[in-house]
């Protein structure tokens, strides 16, 4: 399967079985960190931009409430969900875990 095809919905739960945190919600994936304070979530957003910029392909994000951290993820070129969603939820929560 190329890289930027939209998943299927098999693969898609496949993923999301190895992504407990992550909810699929419409054409996107999602996920909110409470971090400890605001600090500490701009540094977590600033890691994940880091990840974004070498990977080529960025979430949304959005902090709320001064310390959660909700990521989504889709691929607008596809029009859905790809295997590049899938990597990055996965080293997003790689990051949050090392926070």
């Amino acid at each position: 399967m190329p890289y930027a095809e939209p998943l299927t919905d098999a693969e898609l739960a496949d993923g999301l079985e190895r992504l407990p945190e992550w909810t699929h919600d419409g054409d996107s994936i999602r996920r909110t960190v409470a971090m400890e304070d605001f600090r500490a979530a701009l540094a977590l957003v600033n890691r994940v931009a880091d990840a974004a910029e070498a990977a080529n392909h960025h979430p949304d994000i959005e902090i709320a409430q001064y310390r959660r951290v909700t990521f989504r993820l889709t691929t607008h070129a596809a029009g859905g969900l790809t295997m590049r969603d899938l990597e990055l939820a996965a080293e997003i929560d790689r990051l949050a875990a090392a926070s």
